[in-house]
C-alpha cells in the first residue's frame, strides 16, 4: 500500500508477495537481546521447592471464588489449599502455614510466588520471618515464572470444575476437595512413569515403573500371539510362540 501511495508499484497483493518470496526482499529480523531461559528450577527432593498462588473462579450468580493452593515442585503433590469468597491477604499465609506444619526437622522450603498482593502482604511476611520458608519471587529473584501452580489451576478448571455448575462456595469446595484427593492419590503422573504424586512424595511407588513395563511387555506378547492365531488358525500353536519364548 505504501508503494501504491508513492506511485512506485501497482500490483495485486498475491503477486507482490510472490515477488518478495522469489527475490528475497523481506527485511532481516535480528534478535538483539539474549534468548529467555527455557529450563526453570529443578528440585531434587520433596519439600525443597514449593509454588503458591491464587486463581479466580466465577460462579453462576456472578460472584467470585478464590482458590489458594500450594504445590510441591518435586512430587507435584498439592500440600494445602483453601477456598474463599474474597481475595483476603491472610489466605496465602494460611495455606503456607498448613503446608509448613508438615515439614520435619530443620527442613527449609523455597516458596516461589509472583508479586501479587495476595502473596506480598503483612500476613505472609510474618510467616517468612520465622525462617522455615524462604520467599522467591518469580521473574524478579529468578528468571523463570511460577508456571507449575498455574498449570495445575488450568488442569483443575478445564478437566473438572468447568464441567459442573458452580453454584456457590460450598459446591466449589466439595469439587476441589474431590479433585485434590484424585490428583494426589489416584491419578498417575507421566513425569513419574506411572507413580502418583503421593507415592513420589513419600517414596512408596518405586516399584511401579518396573511393574508397568513388565505388564506392557506381557500384553504385547499376548497381542502378538492372538494376531498370529487369527491370521493363521491352521498353524500349530507351538510355531506361533514368540522367539524369546522358544529360545527359553
Amino acid at each position: 500500500m505504501h508503494a501504491q501511495r508513492t506511485g512506485k508499484v501497482f500490483a495485486h497483493p498475491t503477486t507482490w508477495a510472490k515477488l518478495i518470496r522469489e527475490h528475497g526482499w523481506r527485511r532481516p529480523r535480528l534478535r538483539l537481546y539474549p534468548p529467555k531461559l527455557k529450563v526453570g528450577g529443578r528440585a531434587t527432593a520433596p519439600n525443597e521447592m514449593w509454588h503458591v498462588d491464587a486463581s479466580i473462579l466465577r460462579l453462576l450468580d456472578g460472584t467470585r471464588a478464590y482458590l489458594h493452593s500450594v504445590i510441591d515442585h518435586f512430587s507435584r503433590r498439592i500440600l494445602a489449599w483453601t477456598i474463599a469468597g474474597r481475595l483476603e491477604p491472610m489466605n496465602t499465609g494460611l495455606v503456607l502455614a498448613r503446608a509448613a506444619s508438615n515439614l520435619e526437622g530443620s527442613a527449609k522450603a523455597a516458596v516461589y510466588m509472583d508479586s501479587g498482593i495476595e502473596n506480598i502482604n503483612g500476613h505472609v511476611d510474618k510467616l517468612f520471618e520465622v525462617g522455615t520458608l524462604e520467599r522467591v519471587i518469580a521473574q524478579i529473584d529468578v528468571s523463570f515464572s511460577n508456571s507449575m501452580i498455574e498449570a495445575w489451576f488450568r488442569s483443575i478448571k478445564h478437566q473438572w470444575l468447568f464441567l459442573h455448575q458452580l453454584n456457590d462456595l460450598a459446591t466449589v469446595k466439595r469439587l476441589v476437595e474431590f479433585y485434590v484427593v484424585e490428583h494426589n492419590e489416584v491419578l498417575p503422573h507421566s513425569a513419574f512413569r506411572g507413580q502418583t504424586p503421593e507415592e513420589t512424595c513419600f517414596g512408596q511407588g518405586n516399584a511401579v515403573p518396573g511393574e508397568l513395563a513388565a505388564q506392557r511387555q506381557q500384553a504385547r506378547r499376548r497381542r502378538l500371539q492372538q494376531n498370529q492365531e487369527a491370521a493363521c488358525s491352521a498353524c500349530p500353536r507351538s510355531s506361533l510362540a514368540p522367539k524369546e519364548d522358544v529360545a527359553a
